[in-house]
């Protein structure tokens, strides 16, 4: 049921979109997310750009299941110290330049075919709580704008983020209250931050969830974190999958490994991370 389910983000096999394609059909997997394709965010392609990707993705007889695109990963307040994170190449901007990324956004989604576009919950702030309103507040006009443009925004748990974590997510999608906003389930980014994926993250997230990002990370003996390939980290793969499976998840899995190992290549970490999750799900 799984396998059946599965996609991959694109660079993360290769920078080359049309490799990355080919690889995908290769290993019989149904859906990509697009996110940086040929050097160039997806946010910042053209009309005729995002045909070509579209033409390029169902050509090959698979679907483009989202946009990871890098909206409101920015301070609500330029003004106040926050954390931050990888753009993957956009410069930093302020709140109002992001909404209107996400008009953009918008008419992206509809050319390449795709409702879902994957968002995040600003720069992380030295008191997320103290900001909580505002940030529902940014994120229910954003949810509206969607709404109208009937498309759906995926919210991920990225620790760099005020909604870094599981029960951030869940708290910020159950504020805005809109169908036009769910979460992005990455476990491998809950254990990246330190924290336990599985149980407690994800009965944090489970009823909030629409999607869900496949990694893997380790937690070193010096308290630093590094991404490792599926069912070698801190995530306990087979019992979540199988949680997921017993609880009635119907949604997708995009693996994102973020790993690369010593002397290989993106292409040959995913595949490692995608060699070891069909291993794990034989025991599921």
């Amino acid at each position: 049921m799984i396998l059946e389910r599965l996609g991959v983000l694109t660079d993360e096999v290769s920078a080359h979109f049309e490799e990355a394609l080919d690889w995908a059909v290769e290993q019989g997997l149904k859906h990509v997310e697009v996110r940086v394709i040929n050097g160039k965010n997806v946010i910042t392609l053209n009309d005729e750009q995002a045909t070509e990707v579209r033409r390029q993705v169902e050509a090959r007889g698979l679907f483009i299941s989202a946009m990871a695109s890098p909206l409101f990963k920015c301070a609500l307040d330029l003004s106040r110290p926050t954390a931050s994170g990888d753009t993957f190449g956009q410069k930093e901007e302020d709140v109002d330049a992001h909404f209107a990324k996400l008009d953009r956004a918008i008419q992206l989604a509809k050319l390449l075919g795709t409702n879902r576009i994957r968002v995040f919950s600003f720069w992380r702030e030295a008191e997320p709580l103290k900001y909580k309103e505002d940030i529902v507040s940014c994120l229910r006009r954003a949810a509206e704008a969607a709404q109208q443009g009937g498309v759906q925004l995926l919210l991920e748990n990225e620790p760099s983020c005020n909604g870094g974590f599981a029960e951030e997510v869940a708290e910020i999608v159950r504020g805005v209250d809109s169908p036009a906003l769910r979460g992005l389930w990455d476990p491998g980014n809950e254990a990246y931050g330190g924290r336990e994926a599985f149980p407690a993250g994800y009965r944090f997230m489970k009823d909030a969830l629409a999607h869900i990002h496949l990694k893997d990370a380790y937690i070193c003996a010096d308290g630093t974190a590094r991404c490792v390939p599926l069912g070698s980290g801190n995530v306990p793969v087979i019992a979540h999958l199988k949680a997921l499976l017993a609880d009635g998840y119907e949604g997708l899995f995009t693996i994102e490994t973020h790993y690369i190992p010593e002397g290989g290549s993106q292409m040959t970490g995913t595949r490692m991370t995608l060699d070891a999750l069909r291993a794990l799900l034989s025991e599921v």
